[in-house]
């Protein structure tokens, strides 16, 4: 049987799908998965041994340039009825998905509309399941991928089967100027993401630098636009201890989590590529919930805001601090706690 998968992104939710691509290909070997996606998260595609093939599709680029939108549709309805697809299984619920998937030319099953973020998507569906809200995205994304491919949802724990992807890319030389770093014992510090509401203060980045430079630990913060790219030379210029990475490629960014000792992040999607990739480390929590997001398999520990408006939910922190830049929820979270949380993992990274 060959399926399509559609979960075109967030870095997280592709993330969070991996563990049933694990099921799939250890309970129905004789499924050929192709996935589609947006280009900037095919390398984590690629990363799984249960992908025989990653179909980059950049819709979010077609938002400005609609005018190319009809011929690249065609090209891509014409490249996957070419492969003769079974089924198209959209993970993703939206209506850009859904559309997508009947382009597979094959019957496209999902989520019901109860348990879809767009519920009206899944008219476009033949076939729908109903997965509970209340959950971890990788636990729905399982149950969704068991009902839909018709196979009993393993007991075990959830697994991203990366450790092979994590051999390889610690085998790896490393290309400039990335070499250079690793020489000294470095933490990784994820401190942008798409919520301005879910950053650290700046300023308590430098308080984290300087408590691992007493045990001989370096901060690397990476970047993955112009804008974090900003915010981490602020953060390094305040701290002779902390190096501001350059914009980098996911690969890149793996590539320096398998040697890391440890990271600290957001609730964001490198956290959890790093927390997939096997690398311990501290998570932040303030406007979202840790219940709900908190990825599995690693020594990870989330942290949730001791404020009483955490979690929120909201993508702009809804108080009037802040208007002044002032997010109390990650104010909440201090450095010294996040200290006391990450320091013995350190003890337990060679």
């Amino acid at each position: 049987m060959k399926v399509l998968l559609l979960r075109l992104s967030s870095m997280g939710d592709v993330l969070h799908t991996l563990p049933a691509v694990t099921d799939l290909r250890r309970t129905r070997p004789d499924v050929e998965l192709h996935w589609l996606v947006e280009p900037s998260f095919a390398a984590i595609t690629l990363l799984h041994p249960g992908v025989a093939r990653t179909i980059p599709f950049p819709l979010r680029r077609y938002r400005k340039q609609w005018r190319d939108l009809p011929a690249a549709l065609w090209d891509l309805r014409r490249d996957l009825r070419a492969e003769g697809y079974d089924r198209v299984l959209d993970a993703q619920g939206l209506y850009k998905s859904a559309l997508l998937g009947r382009l597979g030319g094959a019957p496209l099953w999902g989520l019901d509309a109860a348990s879809a973020r767009e519920g009206g998507a899944t008219r476009l569906y033949h076939q729908r399941f109903p997965v509970a809200w209340g959950q971890s995205a990788i636990g729905r994304n399982r149950q969704l991928f068991a009902q839909a491919l018709d196979y009993s949802l393993p007991e075990t724990p959830p697994d991203y089967a990366l450790q092979a992807a994590s051999a390889r890319l610690g085998a790896e030389p490393l290309a400039t100027p990335w070499g250079g770093l690793v020489q000294q014992p470095f933490v990784l510090g994820f401190h942008g993401t798409s919520w301005e509401s879910k950053e650290w203060r700046e300023d308590y980045w430098p308080v984290l630098a300087d408590m691992l430079q007493r045990v001989g630990v370096r901060l690397l913060l990476p970047s993955g636009n112009a804008r974090e790219v900003a915010r981490a030379q602020r953060i390094a210029a305040q701290s002779d201890n902390v190096t501001a990475l350059p914009a980098a490629t996911l690969l890149d960014i793996a590539a320096l989590i398998v040697r890391a000792k440890a990271f600290v992040g957001m609730d964001t999607g490198l956290s959890y590529l790093a927390s997939a990739l096997g690398l311990a480390g501290v998570t932040l929590y303030g406007p979202t919930a840790h219940t709900q997001l908190a990825a599995f398999g690693t020594a990870q520990i989330s942290l949730q805001s001791p404020e009483v408006c955490s979690p929120c939910g909201k993508s702009q922190c809804p108080l009037p601090e802040a208007k002044n830049g002032l997010i109390l929820c990650q104010q909440a979270l201090r450095p010294e706690q996040v200290w006391t949380a990450l320091s013995p993992l350190l003890e337990h990274r060679s």
